[in-house]
């Protein structure tokens, strides 16, 4: 039975730059993946692009993260964004900032990525050992023995327990690390997804699949006249609800408050750019100098012409109707439903469909300057096996990255 230093137990964004941190201190390393290369889903991040991170402070890291934010500032500190477009400009791999602060590899291929950390884990002399998965983890005379399916089992010194969550499942997040962790004693907090498109309750929303709408702002209302306001930013219809940026960052918070209420209103501001009194005055204007023309057809200068008829629909108006035969109090509605199109939220799609995965392995149970377990000494979490999850924008990957870093050369000095 070989035995290592450090084994590191999967081979996603986490894993892969543990196992990497571990091996410059010339320790011996194994990366255990459960398929058959790494990094799966570091190819279909930022679509195939990868947001590798964002110029963000790191204050505005830890606001990302919410109530887990500052478990991760130490994590932060040691390797952080300026690190991460350091650690791949020195194999020739240069980054660049995008809207947002996104950062994005120059090539506009998660490939490249992936490239630099094969390279870096080949340089320091990590094992790779492909298509095995973890069965047990059991902690034997100051060490741990490793049970797999697909390989020999081995032993180490210290564990790095980095299997992600258990969103896309394609990729092996299949949620095996929550088992191990329950198994040696760690509490998990419960699982659900992050970053998931929502379902909404109305049905004619099927015929919107595909509809796109930029520089809209949404507000999700519910309890007692409650509000989650959205920056400025674009969504997407699908044949079940409302997908895209602004609903996907703020999916997480309405999942946890639908555990609450069975439903949540939606509000989408169509024209945040423009206050009420101004968009009548153009109504006005419009109306007077195209009064015979349908209504249905003035509307295509102000919306996507798919989402007419719904709009219609929703102010109870008949597509016929010509603008000179719009009354003001109709009028004035069609211009309020302008600035609040209402949608009701009813769920999300499943974690299994989600980007990221919130809750799990709680960080009362993990010392936030090493990253080693309160309860087992020598194992060790990083990435997103652990409880937290923030918006879109590469504050996730951000979070594996630094996590990982620490826990590896925590691990290694231990």
């Amino acid at each position: 039975m070989k035995t290592y230093d450090v084994a590191v137990i999967g081979g996603g964004a986490a894993g892969t730059i543990a196992a990497i941190r571990a091996g410059q201190f010339d320790k011996k390393v194994a990366l255990v993946e459960r398929n058959e290369s790494i990094g799966k889903k570091i190819l279909i991040t930022g679509k195939g692009r990868c947001n590798v991170t964002n110029i963000a402070p790191v204050d505005t890291f830890i606001e990302k993260f919410g109530k887990q934010g500052q478990f991760f500032r130490t994590a932060f500190f040691k390797f952080f964004n300026l690190d991460i477009i350091d650690f791949f400009a020195s194999k020739g791999l240069e980054l660049k900032t995008e809207r947002q602060g996104r950062v994005f590899p120059v090539t506009d291929k998660a490939e490249s990525i992936l490239a630099v950390l094969k390279q870096y884990l080949a340089e320091n002399k990590v094992d790779m050992i492909y298509g095995a998965r973890i069965t047990e983890i059991k902690p034997r005379l100051g060490s741990f023995v490793l049970s797999m399916e697909g390989s020999d089992n081995i032993t180490a010194k210290k564990i790095v327990l980095a299997t992600g969550g258990a969103s896309y499942k394609a990729t092996g997040s299949t949620g095996d690390g929550y088992n191990i962790a329950r198994s040696l004693g760690h509490a998990i907090i419960p699982l659900k997804p992050g970053l998931v498109p929502l379902t909404a309750k109305e049905l004619w929303i099927k015929h919107l699949q595909g509809v796109a709408l930029e520089n809209i702002r949404i507000t999700f209302e519910y309890g007692d006249k409650k509000k989650i306001v959205s920056e400025i930013g674009e969504l997407m219809f699908t044949h079940f609800g409302v997908s895209g940026p602004l609903v996907l960052d703020l999916s997480g918070e309405i999942v946890s408050l639908l555990e609450e209420d069975k439903e949540i209103r939606l509000f989408i501001d169509l024209k945040p750019g423009l206050k009420f009194e101004q968009l009548e005055s153009k109504f006005l204007h419009k109306f007077k100098v195209k009064g015979n023309v349908q209504l249905k057809n003035l509307m295509k200068d102000i919306l996507p012409q798919r989402l007419i008829p719904a709009f219609l629909n929703v102010l109870d108006l008949k597509w016929e109707i010509k603008t000179n035969q719009v009354t003001q109090e109709q009028r004035r509605a069609i211009i309020q439903t302008l600035k609040a199109f209402p949608l009701t939220i009813n769920g999300s799609l499943p974690l299994e469909e989600a980007m990221v995965t919130g809750g799990g392995v709680s960080t009362k149970e993990i010392n936030p300057r090493t990253m080693e377990s309160k309860i087992v000494p020598g194992l060790y979490f990083a990435g997103e096996i652990i409880d937290g999850a923030a918006s879109s924008g590469g504050y996730n990957l951000q979070q594996a990255f630094s996590t990982g870093y620490l826990a590896g050369e925590s691990a290694a000095n231990a």
